[in-house]
């Protein structure tokens, strides 16, 4: 399983059951590339974030955070135009992949459009994601250097239709459902619950600092392995889960403007068994340059990709929707 984090060469798993591991956001990646005398370091060490507290009691914590992180995915979405870089850095056992990438997003309801690409590198390999809806079909295509690993198809009709009989609030908004930054902002969300928010400042610019966790139960309901380790006294701990897969999430996300500038996934790493230890960073996106309502060149949505390879994936994914959580 892995984390779809922006960048992973294999498509994650579908809604009933998604991604979890953190080496594909893209929520994934792979990773590569040795850590050695960085092992104790956050993957990602520039521009370290400046708390201060946040709202007081558990539950007024968690529902802030929660309203704060809903809202920001909002924004995002109902933005008449979207364009943003991305960057980010990967790490699975003793490899790391570094990357970069490009966002862009059109219209609103059924004209809504994206764009997203990333490419990871380590040494000599590099994975390639490309995710395109031209509001009529939506193109997943997944490639390991020259070589395309996969090329799905999915008609955006067909999942509004499903989305429209599963009781949608709006059954127009599909870019969740589909692709591209959305999907992989709200996933993360559908997966974790937000606890606490902290005013801070990166970079000299304020921000929320927002941290989740995994619900009550899921890890054991994704993973059955683990079930005997969550009946132990002190329950789950981080270096339970296996390498790669999170243990927590944590969102940056501006004061001013409520728009996301860091995904981080946070764990215990390192082949297993791994002594108890401090949870860090094992993956981390960065959103950059952001620019909403501006400009976008229409022909970024045009994709023609060669017949050759290509899946029709519309039953599949039609069947395996969801509705994300309120």
């Amino acid at each position: 399983m892995t984390v779809s984090l922006f960048g992973s060469p294999r498509l994650p798993v579908l809604p009933a059951r998604p991604a979890i591991t953190a080496g594909g956001l893209l929520l994934a990646a792979m990773i590569l590339a040795g850590l050695a005398a960085d092992a104790a370091q956050s993957v990602y060490s520039p521009g370290a974030a400046r708390g201060a507290g946040g709202a007081a009691g558990p539950e007024e914590a968690a529902a802030q955070a929660e309203r704060i992180v809903a809202s920001s995915l909002a924004r995002i979405g109902r933005a008449e135009s979207v364009s943003l870089k991305l960057r980010q850095r990967v790490r699975i056992g003793d490899r790391v992949l570094v990357g970069a990438g490009r966002y862009l997003q059109a219209g609103q309801g059924e004209e809504q459009r994206f764009r997203l690409e990333t490419t990871l590198t380590c040494d000599t390999e590099s994975f390639t994601v490309t995710e395109v809806s031209d509001g009529l079909f939506c193109w997943l295509n997944r490639s390991a250097g020259e070589k395309e690993i996969t090329l799905h198809r999915i008609d955006v009709q067909r999942v509004r239709s499903q989305l429209e009989k599963l009781g949608a609030a709006d059954p127009s908004d599909t870019a969740p459902y589909l692709g591209g930054l959305q999907r992989n902002l709200w996933w993360t969300r559908q997966w974790f619950r937000f606890t606490t928010a902290t005013a801070a400042e990166l970079d000299g610019r304020p921000v929320w600092i927002v941290d989740g966790e995994w619900p009550a139960g899921a890890v054991v309901a994704l993973l059955p392995e683990l079930e005997s380790a969550a009946a132990e006294p002190d329950g789950l701990q981080p270096e339970d889960l296996p390498d790669g897969v999170p243990w927590a999430v944590r969102f940056t996300i501006g004061r001013d403007d409520l728009l996301p500038r860091r995904i981080e996934f946070l764990a215990r790493p390192g082949p297993r068994p791994v002594e108890p230890g401090p949870i860090e960073p094992i993956a981390v996106v960065e959103l950059l340059e952001i620019e909403l309502d501006g400009p976008v060149d229409a022909t970024a949505f045009f994709y023609q990709p060669a017949a050759e390879g290509l899946i029709d994936f519309t039953e599949y994914w039609v069947s395996t929707l969801g509705l994300m959580r309120p």
